[in-house]
């Protein structure tokens, strides 16, 4: 009972985090700190992961229309459009699929430490002002997602490669690319939520293979439940993200990255020379 607790309150900081851009890992590490499961090492790399999965399934059921390109309530040309937007979707997932199964191993290793992820939210945090005050007076030049071009997603295809790194916020990074490119930010944001589906598909397959199929009863349900909350918490942060940039922009998440950042160093830091 006592970890089915821990599995629900991560889920809801995974469903919160993953679509704000102010970095899941970031907020993960710090939870973990207080609320450790009584898994093994391996279980608990695998779970951070994969539960992911409930948070791509909100953007799924919420966006499932557009997505979808077979809907009897869409017109030929709205089909093809869909079916671009997916060609373009798969396009910009290649960067970081290939840059993953390469160093997936040398990031778990080297890079899942609270100083990367403290030095990432507090670039990206400064990262999102920036960006956000030199557009303040621009009009974007993209205004739909039919207006994303190949060499577009390319780059926010590149930036999302940048995510690979504990800290940096997938949607946070990708948001950014898309506003260097001049996308609306609803554009941006809405090309961000589907970019992760194929991304964490393909993440969370590759941590299922490397952990194996051998799964105890308990880490079914644990891994099932930590999904599910991850998703019911996903509705409402999409829902929250896309009707709050309608009439603010980015730059309240990258003040809070960079305090959030502070704190981890803070603390970490203190914990460390205080165990020495």
């Amino acid at each position: 009972m006592l970890e089915a607790l821990k599995v629900i309150v991560l889920g809801i900081v995974e469903g919160i985090t993953e679509w704000l851009p102010i970095s899941s890992t970031g907020h993960l590490i710090l939870v973990e700190e207080f609320i450790k499961l009584d898994m093994s090492d391996s279980f608990v790399s695998m779970f951070n992961v994969v539960i992911q999965l409930g948070a791509i399934m909100a953007v799924v059921l919420i966006y499932f229309h557009k997505l979808n390109p077979f809907s009897p309530k869409k017109t030929e040309k709205q089909k093809l459009l869909t079916l671009q937007l997916w060609v373009k979707v798969l396009i910009a997932s290649v960067p970081a699929a290939i840059i993953g199964l390469l160093f997936d191993d040398f990031i778990d290793a080297h890079l899942m430490n609270y100083v990367v992820v403290a030095i990432t939210l507090i670039l990206y945090g400064v990262a999102f002002i920036v960006v956000e005050k030199r557009h303040e007076n621009a009009k974007p030049a993209v205004k739909r997602l039919s207006d994303l071009t190949i060499p577009m997603v390319l780059v926010i295809g590149c930036f999302q490669v940048l995510a690979l790194i504990p800290g940096t916020s997938r949607s946070g990074a990708t948001i950014i690319g898309g506003l260097l490119i001049g996308a609306a930010r609803g554009v941006a944001a809405e090309f961000t939520f589907f970019l992760a589906i194929p991304v964490m598909f393909g993440a969370s397959f590759l941590k299922i293979i490397k952990f194996g199929f051998h799964f105890t009863g308990m880490e079914v349900f644990l891994l099932l439940l930590g999904c599910v909350i991850s998703f019911a918490v996903s509705v409402y942060a999409i829902k929250f993200l896309m009707q709050y940039i309608k009439n603010h922009d980015f730059k309240a998440f990258g003040y809070y990255r960079i305090v959030l950042g502070i704190i981890v160093l803070l603390y970490f830091g203190m914990t460390a020379m205080f165990a020495a």
